[in-house]
């Protein structure tokens, strides 16, 4: 597969010219990538107006993925999911007029709530349909998205859209397929945070969310692809409606920087090549060794959670470990350094880039530390697990809309003392979690204690 954007690069660095232009190291420093880090110069296109390298590096992106449009992001998953949600409201007020809202999944990514501030949307929460609270996980089944669309209908609720996230920061997988069934049947387009999953297109069972019907996916490549970090997609479906892809250069264009980053376009386009010619066989291999790895690992005892084949995550309490923190710090000894951990799970993220090595020394360390697990248990000390706090499946008391406290003052306070007060932080929604309380939303005393439980001492309010 061609890599225009970056052969233009290579072949403007290899030219002995005059940068009289942007950026100012001009070629030269001690990171050793600066003379392929360039601007729109002749010849190199422009990312929202493009017609030229970057736009035949996209369509070969909408090639891979079988979209009818594909468009590149410098700006990671935050700026696809704002634009997104734009493509969406737009879209529902071609036929109507006024406010909108989207019924959105409440393990949200906080740049969800960052772009119903900034478009000045209203989101109705769809809250998990498990009762256990975990942070990071929404359970939301296509039954479940059915009830919830019939009442709102009958509401007459003005709704552009439905925002889920798939897969979940703990490798969690929703039905999307199911889901997207449902949201066409009530006329609106399935939007889906697919940040950790651009990868899924390529294995044996295509799980995409574009394959399985979402009218939108928005992809994170740097998160498992050979992508610098920043590199994603905004993809649009052959379901999306009719123009979605018309106006997103210039939806992306309102969320991203007009000097987008040439290094990550390339890393974009260069991960074109690779995904055509080596991905698939190179995705199976390491969802196959990841695989074998899981099973190991459970033979030491650990309790593992999440379908993904190329995450692993670790239930600390169901392992009967003291916490997925303390865990975390003990791999830290032995160099294992993991993607995100919290009081409950260790997630670990895996890769075809990942050494034979890297396997090895997690193996090594998990023995050990379930050696002195074993050591302990046969003593007789047990690890008494603080008890979670139950988190109501009725969500906070909304008081004001999140967009309409973005321009007002506000304070941080210890969490003990914002019983009561109106939240304006949005600190839980990145990773993706389950909001224990948004912008907007009063605080009560089951907030309070999941707020505790997991560490957060202070919470920005409503002055």
């Amino acid at each position: 597969m061609k890599t225009p954007i970056a052969d233009f690069c290579k072949q403007y660095a290899e030219r002995d010219v005059a940068r009289l232009h942007m950026p100012g190291h001009k070629g030269q420093g001690s990171l050793g990538v600066e003379a392929l880090d360039l601007t729109e110069v002749k010849g190199a296109d422009s990312l929202y107006e493009a017609e030229g390298i970057i736009a035949e590096s996209e369509a070969n992106a909408a090639k891979l993925f079988g979209t009818r449009a594909t468009f590149y992001s410098a700006g990671g998953s935050s700026e696809s999911i704002k634009a997104m949600c734009l493509l969406a409201v737009r879209q529902y007020n071609k036929d109507h007029f006024g406010k909108c809202t989207i019924l959105a999944g409440r393990n949200a990514h906080k740049s969800f709530l960052q772009a119903c501030q900034l478009i000045g949307f209203d989101v109705r929460w769809l809250p998990s349909e498990e009762d256990a609270y975990q942070l990071c996980r929404c359970t939301i089944t296509p039954e479940g998205l059915e009830q919830r669309l019939s009442l709102l209908r009958e509401e007459q609720v003005p709704l552009a859209g439905v925002f889920v996230t798939s897969p979940d920061y703990l490798g969690n997988l929703l039905d999307i397929a199911g889901l997207s069934e449902v949201a066409h049947a009530y006329g609106v387009p399935l939007l889906v945070d697919n940040a950790h999953g651009a990868y899924l297109k390529f294995l044996p069972e295509d799980k995409h969310p574009i394959t399985l019907g979402a009218d939108v996916s928005v992809d994170s490549a740097h998160k498992t692809l050979p992508v610098l970090t920043g590199g994603g997609y905004l993809h649009v479906g052959t379901n999306a409606p009719e123009g979605f892809e018309d106006t997103a250069r210039e939806a992306m264009c309102y969320f991203g920087s007009t000097s987008p980053s040439y290094l990550i376009l390339q890393s974009l386009d260069l991960g074109n090549a690779w995904l055509a010619e080596k991905g698939r066989e190179a995705l199976v291999a390491a969802s196959e060794r990841v695989s074998a790895l899981k099973g190991a690992l459970v033979k030491e005892g650990l309790s593992l959670i999440g379908e993904e084949p190329l995450k692993v995550t670790i239930d600390c309490v169901a392992s009967g470990l003291d916490s997925g923190t303390a865990f975390s710090d003990r791999l830290r000894d032995f160099d294992v350094e993991c993607e995100y951990v919290d009081r409950d799970v260790v997630v670990l993220m895996f890769s075809p880039f990942n050494r034979e090595e890297d396997y090895e020394k997690l193996s090594i360390a998990v023995h050990m530390l379930m050696q002195v697990e074993r050591v302990r248990a046969a003593s007789g000390e047990t690890l008494k697990a603080p008890e979670k706090p139950f988190l109501s499946a009725l969500l906070p008391t909304v008081i004001t809309k999140p967009y309409d406290i973005l321009a007002r003052p506000v304070e941080t306070v210890p969490v003990e003392e914002s019983l009561g007060r109106i939240a304006a932080d949005l600190s839980m929604g990145c990773p993706p979690a389950i909001l224990p309380v948004v912008p907007g939303e009063k605080i009560d005393s089951g907030v309070v204690e999941v707020l505790k439980y997991y560490g957060h001492k202070e919470i920005t309010v409503l002055k």
